[in-house]
């Protein structure tokens, strides 16, 4: 693996980690809610061939800090960052863009109100739950899982997260690839398990650094995100600009769900990438490459 290039820049209320590798064309990798800069650590060598990646923590995930760690956060505020790393690296030429999950909803803003900064953006399944029909249904259930953590803690509102995400409402582990607490009242096993084989420690300490993140990601991005609502208009008059990608394993989820809608509603391209909506992780290699060749076309 290449070892990047590792930078910090100062915004308001935060200060960003990123990290750059390659050389070419910027582009910039935006990660979902928790995992930070590390979730493309398998597919950034691979871009870097053709571009000049740069991937970061957004604010207060990871390792970049917020100043108040109880600040209350907004998706235009996230794609201001996006925006302000583009300025950093590529100050006088259009970048292309990918989202992951609620990176991809910070790339949906940023494309919206900064469509000059952006020459593509590869959107994989945002969670703009507003766009269906049952947005109502969804805005309660966003509800319930943050009532949850206030009131229960982390593993059962994560666990009433995965389940509202779940195709037909079963639940499963978390979409942001986190494990999810057993059902309550579930038996206990008669037998201890068998102990869990050690990560290398560069894989230990992602995952540390991703269990640390759930509460935040959980209590402080999962609401505002998710009720985010795309301009449609704005996203429709781009359509060379725009490309919507869903799993192919994750139909029937709501991420997946949202996606799909939100690209008949723009008139955009549905594409199908491997994998769920964590294929990033499960299906690195093949998930690059499609990526790779969105970006071109």
């Amino acid at each position: 693996m290449t070892t990047p290039t590792i930078g910090s820049l100062r915004v308001p209320g935060a200060t960003l980690r990123y990290e750059v590798r390659g050389r070419g064309p910027l582009l910039l990798l935006i990660p979902g809610g928790s995992g930070g800069a590390a979730a493309f650590d398998a597919v950034a060598d691979d871009l870097a061939a053709e571009y000049t990646v740069a991937t970061y923590d957004p604010r207060g995930l990871s390792r970049s800090p917020l100043d108040d760690p109880g600040a209350e956060q907004r998706v235009a505020e996230h794609a201001d960052d996006a925006l302000r790393l583009l300025d950093l690296l590529s100050p006088d030429e259009p970048a292309r863009v990918f989202g992951s999950s609620s990176g991809a909803i910070a790339g949906l803003h940023l494309l919206t109100a900064h469509p000059g900064r952006v020459a593509r953006l590869v959107a994989h399944e945002p969670p703009v739950v507003e766009v269906l029909p049952d947005a109502p249904e969804h805005r309660a259930f966003v509800a319930r899982v943050r009532e949850t953590l206030h009131t229960q803690g982390l593993m059962p509102a994560m666990a009433a997260f995965a389940a509202g995400l779940a195709k037909d409402g079963a639940p499963t582990k978390s979409k942001e690839g986190a494990p999810t607490a057993p059902k309550e009242g579930a038996p206990t096993a008669p037998k201890a398990a068998p102990a869990a084989p050690e990560l290398p420690p560069q894989a230990a300490a992602r995952a540390e650094r991703t269990m640390a993140d759930l509460p935040y990601f959980v209590g402080s991005i999962v609401p505002p995100f998710m009720t985010y609502v795309p301009d449609i208009r704005t996203l429709a008059a781009r359509p060379d600009r725009l490309v919507l990608a869903v799993g192919t394993d994750s139909e029937g989820e709501l991420p997946h769900r949202a996606a799909a809608a939100l690209a008949e509603k723009t008139g955009t391209e549905l594409r199908h990438f491997p994998g769920g909506h964590t294929g990033l992780t499960t299906h690195p290699a093949e998930f690059g490459a499609f990526l790779a060749k969105a970006l071109r076309a």
